[in-house]
């Protein structure tokens, strides 16, 4: 099995330093190549090979980040004349020479980010410029929100997440995330799903430190579109798996009339490896067809002996008046490198609307 870190190899360097020979036509392929495999190249992982492939194109592109962003700029050029796949992670290190070499000209890196962003993508590259210049950062995000390309439109959503994923942190605007709905409010009607997708998980960045924010942006956008809908029901998943009162109205979820039967754990000890199984039945007992949102949360133990919460979605549907359904479900417990199990006492609940039921007990073996 290939591991990520051997996307730089030999090949991919003859070919990179080829290119980039036609930028810098000093460039001499062979140094350059053994400048990347020095420092014990072979034994770094991939982060680490990335930020050294960065160190030493920035040894081949001139000292002052004036003169290297034309160059630059002209390579993305001829990379995507190539038909290069600039989405490929190996390109990455494009975006990290500007957030390690243009942190201090912030006019130029504006220019070589919305550049080189339309080939690899800039969301990690340009947090450390909206920490460092934040009013103005956020000022050109929110013109990168109505760029002609997409790839410029989901950037502007996407780097300025207060949450993104294995990225730096952007403490204000967790604090006051409210320069971000500005951009949000531009792209929230955009044609590209890669950007609607953006603009939704960034949503649901903002729930979890702002949730009444969140819900008041939700209001104004209410059926405006089947889209911006849909946008919206992805923000709000963080919320809607809590059971957040203002959204489970907002969706008029709730268990009136809703009946829960027979909600049983059918393998009471479960061996690591192995699958929980449970079943239940629940029935509209209302006149009216209803929406029901079918979850269960799953409490797993911890290795200091407490238990963490975990829920899963079932199903969401309407239910016609009096209909009555009999779910079955088997949770896996088979070992992953993601989660790490502990034996002793767990815990199963469900949730209908939202609303958590009783919790039943099991226990995990090894």
């Amino acid at each position: 099995m290939s591991l990520i870190k051997d996307i730089y190899n030999e090949t991919f360097f003859n070919h990179f330093s080829m290119v980039l020979k036609q930028v810098l036509p000093e460039l001499n392929q062979a140094d350059f190549i053994a400048q990347i495999y020095s420092d014990n190249f072979l034994e770094k992982e991939w982060k680490d090979r990335m930020i050294h492939v960065t160190d030493v194109l920035h040894l081949s592109m001139p000292k002052q980040f004036e003169a290297a962003v034309p160059k630059l700029t002209k390579l993305i050029s001829i990379l995507q004349q190539s038909q290069e796949r600039g989405e490929s992670l190996a390109y990455i290190f494009l975006a990290e020479y500007i957030a390690r070499y243009g942190i201090n000209d912030i006019e130029r890196s504006i220019i070589a980010l919305e550049c080189t962003t339309q080939f690899i993508s800039c969301e990690f590259a340009v947090r450390p410029f909206i920490i460092k210049y934040p009013d103005q950062m956020l000022h050109q995000m929110l013109l990168w929100s109505k760029h002609p390309s997409h790839k410029v439109r989901r950037f502007s959503s996407e780097g300025s997440r207060p949450k993104l994923p294995w990225s730096m942190a952007l403490p204000q605007l967790q604090k006051d995330p409210s320069p971000t709905f500005k951009i949000l409010q531009n792209l929230m009607q955009d044609p590209h799903p890669w950007v609607r997708k953006s603009v939704a998980n960034h949503l649901n960045d903002i729930s979890k430190d702002h949730p009444d924010k969140v819900m008041a942006f939700a209001e104004q956008w209410k059926g405006m579109s089947k889209e911006t809908d849909a946008i919206i029901k992805h923000g709000l998943r963080t919320l809607l798996k809590s059971g957040y009162p203002q959204t489970l109205s907002y969706y008029e979820l709730n268990d009136t009339g809703i009946e829960l039967e027979g909600f049983v754990i059918s393998t009471p000890v479960v061996t690591i490896g192995n699958a929980l199984c449970f079943s239940f039945e629940i029935e509209n007992q209302n006149t009216n067809a209803k929406t029901i949102r079918l979850e269960y949360g799953l409490y797993y133990q911890k290795a200091n002996g407490q238990l963490n919460k975990k829920v899963f979605k079932i199903s969401e549907r309407e239910f016609k008046p009096l209909e009555k359904s009999k779910i079955q479900r088997n949770q896996s417990f088979k070992i992953i490198t993601t989660r790490k199990f502990h034996t002793g006492l767990h815990q199963l609940s469900l949730l209908i609307n939202g609303i958590e039921s009783e919790k039943l007990s099991f226990q995990l073996v090894e």
